[in-house]
């Protein structure tokens, strides 16, 4: 009996083993710029504080919820989104919306907030907001994708920019629709609320969480809650009936089709959790790392540097693509500057600020080199692994193979993991009958 409940026993043990170990990152994380750097001398904590500022932790971790968004439309589904930054501006906008002094009405809203009831405006607590803009954004996500995603490749991936672009453009002009200021235009809203913590603020915890050092170590705690609850929900449906649907559609969407996946409700799926999460990343970068919302925040880089930490990192692994997210956005911040600083110091070169203005151009290299020589990415999930390492048909043509291409495919997939096959191979029976029951 113990023999046969052993196996069983040790699986569910091991699904609390990542939930463990993030947290113990997570409050490692706080301690260190709460209780451990204080302690030490200038020298130490100063060089700890100077390439990773606590500010930067924050921004790494809103970044990471934004990229494991796109990762489940990217990295699960296949779809190709040049235009993701559109649910980021939209859980941004939320928030300037819920939690803003007014900037167009009159009418006065508190709800379970930090701000004085002497303050005007709307001022809603910033979880119910996290809510109100995921649904939100899912729900637009909804409507935006029905039209589009019947289209693949090139094609949606172009009219994915254009979203992008016109949701931009759309809140850049807010301030005159029709005579009236729907969102500040240019100059977008300013003055977002800071996090409240609730009960928290009787342990010592500040009322509010505003953008100075001393917050920014609590909104560690916050922003690494939110990231949590975005691993949880990525890896679950990844295991699930849908993500198995997914990932079908993914590696071969005819044959999904063939197979009975509903394509176009399976992708609007992934585009919605992936715009529920671009919305609540929204309003983590509005209320947490800016605290103001405009539409200058939301251009085109922003949805590049998006795919970027997803391709680097590792597409449909969610923690190569949260590694990718933080590497990337440490660069994009901190990084870059820092490394200059250090050449600086070593070689009296002036490179302190003339890297951070190529951004870009360093980032660009750095996709071409991964395109080169480990395009799966940093940690790669088992199945692209497989695939990338599948040789095409030119090259077995070259190299004098007699075995069809379907042949090579199906020793690869055997070696590199059976289960998994097995468990693709039955997606259409599982998925279906569920799909068809959800619409």
């Amino acid at each position: 009996m113990s023999a046969s409940t052993s196996p069983g026993r040790r699986a569910r043990l091991g699904h609390y083993k990542w939930p463990s170990g993030y947290v113990i990152v997570i409050v490692g994380l706080f301690l260190l710029y709460q209780e451990i750097l204080p302690q030490l001398n200038s020298t130490i904590s100063g060089s700890v504080t100077s390439w990773l500022p606590v500010a930067t932790v924050v921004q790494c971790l809103m970044w990471a919820i934004m990229a494991l968004g796109l990762n489940v439309v990217v990295g699960y589904a296949g779809l190709l989104d040049l235009g993701y930054v559109a649910f980021w501006a939209l859980g941004g906008y939320t928030a300037g919306w819920l939690m803003a002094a007014p900037f167009n009405w009159t009418w006065n809203v508190h709800l379970l907030t930090s701000v004085p009831n002497s303050n005007g405006g709307t001022h809603i607590n910033f979880w119910f907001v996290i809510i109100i803009a995921g649904v939100l954004c899912a729900i637009l996500g909804l409507l935006i994708g029905a039209p589009t995603l019947r289209l693949r490749g090139d094609y949606l991936a172009l009219v994915t920019l254009g979203f992008g672009e016109v949701i931009t453009q759309f809140f850049r002009n807010s301030n005159d629709i029709g005579g009236f200021n729907l969102a500040g235009g240019d100059g977008g809203i300013s003055v977002i609320d800071p996090i409240g913590t609730g009960p928290f603020n009787y342990v010592g915890v500040p009322k509010g969480l505003t953008n100075n050092s001393t917050d920014n170590i609590y909104k560690i705690l916050v922003l690494g809650a939110l990231v949590g609850v975005c691993l949880f929900i990525s890896l679950r449906i990844r295991e699930g009936r849908l993500g198995r649907a997914w990932l079908a559609i993914r590696e071969d969407e005819l044959a999904a089709s063939m197979m009975g996946v509903p394509l176009v409700r399976a992708k609007l799926s992934a585009y919605a959790v992936g715009a529920f999460f671009g919305g609540i990343g929204g309003v983590a970068n509005a209320a947490g790392v800016t605290g103001a919302v405009s539409p200058s925040g939301f251009d085109f880089g922003k949805s590049v540097l998006v795919l970027l930490m997803v391709v680097l990192g590792g597409m449909g692994n969610v923690w190569g693509v949260t590694i990718g997210a933080f590497l990337l956005a440490w660069l994009n911040g901190t990084g870059l500057q820092q490394i200059g600083v250090q050449l600086d110091s070593w070689f009296g070169t002036d490179l302190a600020n003339t890297l951070p203005r190529y951004n870009f151009v360093i980032l660009g290299v750095l996709l071409v080199l991964m395109m080169l020589f480990r395009r799966e990415g940093l940690i790669p999930e088992k199945r692209t692994k497989a695939l990338m390492s599948t040789p095409n048909r030119t090259e077995m043509e070259a190299m004098g193979a007699d075995i069809t291409e379907a042949e090579v495919e199906s020793e690869v997939f055997e070696h590199a993991d059976a289960a998994e096959d097995a468990e693709i191979a039955a997606t259409a029976g599982d998925v279906t009958p569920s799909l068809n029951k959800e619409s």
